[in-house]
């Protein structure tokens, strides 16, 4: 019984700890592009990422304070921009 109310309890308190969560996920993410980018052709990387976003019908500019909340992600502009400077 104690767990069930734990855990019926928990959710407000990790809800705060969501942005850091999905930031930390970000943050790896750029870095699996950069390897990526290491061993295979950026423009071919690029490509893959709109085709998924398409193939899903994810927008390629969703709002940004969702994003920064929830998205464990980064939008497809932020990753494409970072793939052109490697």
């Amino acid at each position: 019984m104690a767990l069930i109310l734990f855990m019926l309890a928990l959710p407000p308190f990790i809800f705060l700890l969501q942005p850091l969560g999905a930031l930390y996920s970000r943050k790896h993410e750029f870095e699996a592009d950069q390897y990526a980018a290491q061993y295979a052709s950026a423009r071919d990387l690029e490509a893959a990422l709109i085709k998924l976003y398409r193939d899903n019908a994810s927008t390629l500019t969703p709002d940004p304070l969702h994003s920064a909340f929830y998205d464990s992600h980064p939008p497809a502009i932020a990753r494409i921009a970072r793939l052109q400077k490697a």
